[in-house]
């Protein structure tokens, strides 16, 4: 049986208005054709929703039961109407976001807040990967939007100007470089290391300027966060590169200091990824807009 969703509203106007010449006004429709509307529903129905006579037209007890359960579905039709032009319009839907250790503890926290404040209706996926992770992701549609550091990653992948951020040395309180207020990576490589992931783009770049240095890199161990990076410092047992922001959310609490690297390399962008041989969804794309839109953060 298949019900005409039409015939229900006419129904439901019908009843509501006590009359098909009423019901027939308000639809903008001729009173004939609502009254075979009518029948049509009667006889999909098999039951008789009104008695007829000379004097009209009078509901029938299955009418009465009819209309609570119309009423239902019409609504349940325009709930589904809604819910399409919303994901249309880009309010409504979810957005895969792959994103390096910088971002997330820097700027993200933030900025997904305040766009969740505006579309609580859109369902935000966050995980944590390195930055060329973090490009096959994108490229693959195992993810919808990347924010990773600036690089060359190949022609499937395009990157937008996100934001920029700055690395510095980490190092206990009581350290011999603790009294700097800037030194060159030379005057730290003496130390020993904590290093984040293997494969992380400070780690690379680490490596990549001690060799230019001329010498080697005392990588005491390797850690995959930066809260724990810096629990290792405050232990005495190496010293750090980190984000300033990063590191200025655990300096209140832990006996360690940040100071300025005086190299180029320190300061760094940071992109957005999509995907280069598509457009991004709607949601995505708000998103994208969103986290562009964004004033930097103040400086810490």
């Amino acid at each position: 049986m298949k019900l005409d969703p039409v015939s229900l509203r006419l129904f439901v106007a019908v009843m509501e208005e006590n009359t098909i010449a009423a019901a027939a006004a308000r639809e903008h429709l001729a009173a004939s054709a609502v009254s075979r509307r009518l029948a049509d529903l009667e006889d999909a129905l098999q039951v008789a929703l009104f008695t007829r006579s000379n004097k009209g037209t009078e509901p029938t007890a299955a009418a009465f039961a009819l209309l609570n359960l119309a009423r239902g579905v019409l609504n349940d039709l325009d709930g589904i109407a809604t819910q399409m032009r919303e994901y249309g319009t880009g309010v409504r839907g979810h957005v895969r976001v792959v994103a390096n250790i910088s971002a997330i503890t820097q700027f993200l926290p933030a900025e997904l807040q305040s766009f969740l404040a505006q579309h609580p209706q859109v369902d935000v996926r966050l995980q944590e990967q390195i930055s060329t992770s973090i490009a096959h992701s994108v490229a693959e549609n195992a993810a919808d939007v990347g924010i990773l550091n600036e690089g060359n990653y190949g022609e499937r992948v395009t990157l937008l100007p996100y934001r920029t951020d700055e690395l510095v040395l980490v190092v206990p309180t009581g350290h011999a470089l603790a009294r700097r207020k800037s030194v060159r990576l030379a005057d730290a490589l003496p130390y020993d290391f904590v290093g984040v992931h293997p494969g992380s783009a400070i780690n690379n770049q680490l490596t990549r300027a001690a060799s230019e240095a001329g010498l080697p890199l005392r990588l005491r161990m390797q850690v995959t966060s930066y809260d724990a990076l810096c629990l290792m410092v405050n232990a005495g047992l190496g010293v750090g590169v980190l984000p300033r922001g990063s590191a200025a959310l655990y300096q209140g609490t832990l006996a360690i200091r940040t100071i300025t690297l005086n190299e180029p390399w320190a300061q760094r962008r940071l992109a957005l990824c999509v995907r280069s041989e598509e457009s991004p969804s709607s949601v995505a794309r708000l998103l994208v807009e969103h986290l562009r839109s964004q004033p930097p953060a103040p400086s810490l």
